[in-house]
């Protein structure tokens, strides 16, 4: 039976994805800044573990407890929506720390087990920002792209040793908290500069609008699919709308 690990999975994708693998009949080693037990069903099958991957100790000590995984997906995340004019630095730097070096920082922890058991596999949840130029993005944009960039190169490190890397990028989800927590609960007209205001609002507005968008269900079916090919694909959009973005490029 082959045992999954995923970050991030306290809500949203990573849930939703913990719940795909788990109905499976997968082990999963569900991680969690902080661990909420009554967030996910009780089985043997799967186990919640603590999992900041921000902080080295805490990786070392999630995987410690894990043992052995065949596939790491990389999901936790902190959103971001606001002009890059009116972003301070330390936020820009919160973010990056999440989304990109705690992708590359799990990434390098398990991949000495893998290369050493000639099998593995790494999913990158990431973002359909990358495939179109899209406003109010630009500091989530650039970590997810870093992102983009990192698992292509490494793809090509770990073919030899038949361990594989991809990504999943996935459209805009609605039902999810993501808008709440990229702007901290505050209204947008708050965290944008005031010549800004006006139209960071109509864009606001035209992204919740949209008749064409993301399920969760849509991301754990893709991360399914990504862990389990064996073609040599790298990405794969998540969602009707993710998809119809690939497709235009």
């Amino acid at each position: 039976m082959k045992t999954v690990l995923i970050t991030g999975t306290s809500s949203g994708y990573g849930r939703r994805t913990a719940l795909h693998f788990h109905e499976r009949g997968w082990n999963v080693v569900a991680t969690m800044r902080t661990p909420r037990p009554d967030l996910l069903p009780v089985s043997d099958r799967l186990r919640i573990v603590a999992l900041d991957v921000t902080d080295p100790g805490s990786i070392a000590a999630a995987l410690d407890t894990a043992g052995p995984v065949d596939a790491l997906v990389n999901n936790a995340g902190v959103p971001s929506i606001s002009v890059f004019e009116g972003t301070p630095m330390a936020r820009v730097r919160e973010v990056f720390e999440t989304n990109t070096f705690g992708v590359l920082a799990t990434t390098q922890a398990v991949l000495p087990g893998f290369r050493e058991r000639g099998s593995g596999v790494i999913v990158n949840v990431t973002s359909s920002v990358v495939l179109g130029h899209m406003p109010l993005s630009a500091v989530y944009k650039a970590s997810k792209m870093a992102v983009e960039g990192f698992t292509a190169s490494l793809a090509l490190e770990l073919a030899p040793f038949g361990v594989r890397a991809r990504t999943v990028e996935p459209g805009a989800c609605l039902t999810t908290n993501f808008a709440s927590r990229a702007t901290n609960g505050a209204p947008l007209d708050e965290l944008v500069p005031a010549p800004y205001a006006s139209w960071a609002k109509r864009t606001m507005a035209e992204f919740t609008g949209q008749d064409l968008f993301t399920t969760e269900v849509d991301v754990a079916e893709t991360v399914w699919q990504a862990v389990h090919d064996t073609t040599g694909r790298l990405r794969f959009p998540a969602g009707p709308d993710a998809v119809r973005l690939a497709e235009a490029r």
